[in-house]
């Protein structure tokens, strides 16, 4: 229960409330972006219920949101990693084989390949894009 609790206030509660401070603040036109994950769409690893249902819920939360913010012409998208190489779940670590063979690829993602999606979604090419769920994860859900 307290780590549900830990997922739901830093997935769920986070996103929502930065979410609510920057509407306050946002011109029409504006961005969101969120960073979900590709469990929160498809889960394969036990163990992971409440970081995968958070970002679940990450993932209805910007659809809906595109919605209310929609007349705005404020797009709201959700960026969802797969296995990418970072401090917290690093190429070389104990999970790595595992989510590397779970891939198309075979291979992890870089953060560079996370931020060009960012870049693109948060781009004028990318205007008429909302309420997308939009996954980089080298084929994980394929």
């Amino acid at each position: 229960l307290e780590e549900m609790d830990r997922m739901i206030d830093i997935n769920v509660r986070g996103a929502f409330v930065a979410t609510q401070a920057a509407l306050k603040h946002m011109k029409d036109g504006g961005r969101i972006i969120m960073i979900g994950s590709c469990v929160g769409e498809r889960m394969m690893t036990p163990g992971l219920v409440p970081y995968s249902a958070t970002k679940g819920a990450v993932k209805m939360f910007s659809q809906g949101l595109s919605r209310e913010v929609g007349n705005r012409g404020i797009t709201v998208n959700n960026i969802q990693p797969g296995p990418i190489d970072t401090e917290l779940n690093p190429a070389a670590g104990e999970w790595a084989a595992p989510q590397k063979a779970a891939t198309a690829l075979n291979r992890y993602g870089s953060v560079d390949d996370v931020a060009a999606l960012v870049a693109f979604v948060a781009g004028p090419e990318a205007s008429y894009i909302t309420g997308a769920n939009l996954t980089v994860d080298g084929g994980t859900n394929a």
